[in-house]
């Protein structure tokens, strides 16, 4: 299951009246961490960097600005969501900005096989591994965790909300007997969720997903979905 939601528009993305292809709009969620902020730019500028042809633009769904609704306005854009599942923030807020204006929604970063990929190459040799995601109470947001979970055989932890906890989960497999435990940090970049996974009581914690390199070529690929797909307008 991946828990993508249709695009609000259908056919790829046409660029302008002088043949530039249109705008790759990358939506990220927000944070007041400073490090979670310059790693979120820094990730956008390597997909600028990758692709000098295109125009490249940060927006957000809360916390920063500009948000997506101001910065999509106007644009002939594909909006690359930098989310990793297709929750609230996907179907609404970039749901409702892309069906007011002249632009086309790609499917969100996660879950995708690479991001599967990044975190297994970064647990090591661990007992037992926790799957640490962001609580959600949306039902297709927690599909999604829960599928990558699975395909990882991980535990499944949240960093908020009232139910599974990441430290009340490793000190679950703590005494359980697990001596090595790894938190696989499903997050993007820094902020307030990932910094408490260091408090969680585990030996390993990976990085933020926004730190591996293939997480830029994942980025091109959505836009890449969206304006060589076969136009059905």
């Amino acid at each position: 299951m991946t828990g993508v939601p249709p695009s609000p528009s259908t056919g790829a993305a046409t660029g302008g009246p002088d043949g530039s292809p249109p705008v790759l709009l990358a939506v990220a969620h927000g944070t007041r961490s400073a490090t979670g902020q310059a790693q979120i730019r820094d990730l956008v500028d390597r997909v600028a960097r990758r692709r000098p042809d295109l125009d490249v633009r940060l927006a957000y769904v809360d916390v920063q600005e500009p948000r997506v609704g101001a910065a999509i306005r106007g644009v002939r854009a594909v909006v690359v969501p930098l989310l990793l599942s297709a929750g609230y923030h996907v179907r609404v807020d970039i749901a409702e900005a892309v069906a007011a204006n002249d632009a086309v929604a790609a499917a969100p970063l996660g879950p995708d096989p690479v991001l599967t990929r990044s975190l297994r190459d970064r647990i090591g040799d661990a007992d037992a591994v926790v799957l640490a995601a962001a609580g959600s109470s949306d039902p297709a947001w927690r599909a999604d965790v829960a599928a990558v979970a699975a395909r990882l055989g991980a535990h499944v932890a949240y960093a908020s909300g009232a139910e599974r906890r990441v430290p009340d989960v490793v000190a679950e497999l703590r005494e359980r007997g697990a001596r090595r435990i790894t938190v696989a940090a499903y997050l993007l970049a820094d902020g307030l969720f990932y910094r408490s996974l260091h408090r969680a009581g585990a030996d390993v914690v990976t990085p933020p997903l926004c730190a591996d390199p293939a997480v830029v070529d994942l980025v091109l690929v959505r836009y890449r979905d969206l304006t060589t797909a076969p136009s059905r307008l």
